[in-house]
């Protein structure tokens, strides 16, 4: 039955594809990154629209459509930020679509002493004998920092603290490290740069302060094809599109 379905979403999308843009744009939060680059391709395979994505944290993606509410067609990106958005009038609400959500996670260089984080005693063990802490400043980092007050280990750790832009930045600063650096990351993010070399995933954090940040898409209001977009977001709904985000380590949106 779901070959049935997904082969009949794809006649339709192909037959969609004929007669709207060869491009559209999407903004992209990173931790979407590892499903959504498959997710793209699928999509031209089934309507002939090629997906162009631009990835920025949450923070950037509010300053890049209010500089230019057209910047884009789709953006996927934490719900509180679309939410703002929507408040500003820069997303469609009526549009908006749960993706899924995605935790925290903790990456070292592959040679490093590999750090136990079995259960939060451990966890704040390890936190102390790092020589780094690494994590970003977009809503994954935002959420690190206030689990470090919380566990009450960051006044004691707070001079090792090192933040960064992005994922990107954090996996970077990681790999060029030279004793026992701990990274912070969501957990695609953490995937993806494992699968780029030079990092290792230890593992997602100890459910006691785990914390997912829920990823949703939405139509951009000035989108250029709103078409088009409508239809990404209607297959990002699909069966398909949902075991792809599975498989690259988000969580099934909620119930």
């Amino acid at each position: 039955m779901k070959t049935k379905v997904l082969g009949i979403a794809a006649v339709l999308l192909l037959g969609m594809g004929q007669c709207m843009a060869d491009e559209f744009k999407v903004l992209s939060a990173g931790a979407m990154q590892r499903g959504l680059v498959t997710v793209a391709a699928k999509f031209k395979e089934h309507s002939g629209n090629q997906v162009q994505i631009r990835y920025a944290t949450a923070p950037e993606l509010r300053k890049i459509l209010a500089e230019n509410g057209a910047a884009a067609d789709v953006i996927l990106a934490p719900d509180p930020t679309l939410a703002e958005l929507a408040g500003a009038g820069k997303v469609a609400p009526d549009s908006q679509k749960e993706i899924g959500g995605v935790g925290s996670a903790v990456l070292i260089r592959p040679d490093a002493p590999l750090p136990d984080i079995s259960s939060l005693a451990a966890f704040k063990r390890s936190l102390m004998e790092a020589d780094a802490l690494v994590y970003n400043r977009a809503s994954s980092g935002v959420y690190i920092e206030s689990m470090l007050k919380k566990i009450g280990v960051f006044d004691r750790v707070q001079s090792k603290i090192v933040r960064v832009d992005d994922g990107e930045a954090v996996a970077t600063r990681v790999k060029e490290g030279h004793g026992k650096e701990f990274g912070f990351g969501g957990y695609t993010d953490v995937l993806h740069n494992q699968e780029m070399g030079g990092v290792k995933l230890v593992g997602p954090i100890p459910d006691e302060v785990q914390n997912y940040t829920m990823y949703s898409s939405a139509l951009i209001a000035a989108a250029p094809n709103p078409a088009t977009a409508r239809a990404f977001l209607a297959y990002l709904e699909t069966p398909e599109a949902q075991a792809i985000f599975l498989a690259s380590g988000v969580v099934p949106k909620r119930r």
